[in-house]
């Protein structure tokens, strides 16, 4: 009697979700608005293993709070570079005891890394994309390790470098999903309003969009709301929100 056909074990490497899926959701979920959405992508499960990243900046109420009206149980990612402002790390803790949120969890960089490449900690003085890289890009990668998505606060008017941004996309073999993508900064007032939503310590200062401390400065009226950014520098992303390339190294 012949034995039974040995089964191999396969590791099923394909990305959790592809181009066309991304494309589906964007066909279906094309004019609803991000609470409806984000209220049907939950409770559907469509999303698997979901987390939000956020950096706790002056808008970042506003997904927070849609979110946690969508499910408060959703994981909520941030990166401590170790050199954010005490107001930030605050305005966090406020926030996520303010929203009911139930899973906040922080990221740091490697103290390995950080030894090896920044160990006086001035990085950011003379190389502010590797200094980007060790603390802000590779925890956040490790963060999203065992993650089918991901929900970015980003917004199409925040900057020249963030035009058309879908709704969902395809970054990394994970779908990427940007409920605000399409929102004006006149939305976010409306919502913070109408919410009463906690501001950012800091926003009353000028700094309208807050980053680590070292490279965060006021925005000048009339000035790109992430003006303050890397002032002086030609950066305008910290380097989550670009995409790696095949074969391309770490910029250590």
């Amino acid at each position: 009697m012949a034995s039974p056909a040995r089964k191999l074990d396969i590791i099923d490497t394909r990305p959790a979700f592809t181009q066309a899926d991304a494309d589906a959701l964007n066909a279906r979920f094309a004019g609803v608005d991000a609470q409806t959405m984000l209220t049907a992508l939950f409770a559907e499960g469509l999303l698997g293993r979901v987390a939000v990243v956020s950096s706790f900046g002056t808008e970042s109420a506003v997904l927070l709070d849609l979110v946690a009206k969508a499910d408060p149980s959703v994981p909520v990612i941030f990166v401590d570079t170790l050199k954010m402002f005490p107001e930030t790390l605050a305005y966090r803790d406020a926030l996520v005891k303010r929203l009911g949120l139930r899973a906040s969890w922080s990221v740091e960089p490697d103290p390995a890394v950080i030894a090896a490449k920044d160990e006086k900690g001035l990085r950011w003085s003379y190389d502010p994309d590797g200094c980007c890289e060790i603390r802000k890009v590779e925890p956040l990668k490790r963060a999203k390790q065992d993650l089918d998505s991901w929900i970015s606060g980003r917004k199409a008017f925040q900057s020249s470098t963030r035009q058309n941004i879908a709704r969902f996309e395809i970054e990394d073999g994970r779908l990427k999903i940007n409920p605000l993508g399409d929102w004006v900064k006149a939305d976010l007032e409306a919502y913070f309003n109408a919410h009463d939503l906690p501001r950012h310590p800091l926003e009353a200062d000028g700094y309208l969009s807050v980053g680590c401390q070292p490279c965060t400065s006021k925005v000048l009226p009339g000035e790109d709301p992430r003006a303050g950014r890397w002032r002086g520098w030609e950066k305008v992303e910290c380097g989550i929100h670009v995409a790696e390339k095949p074969g391309e190294e770490p910029v250590f």
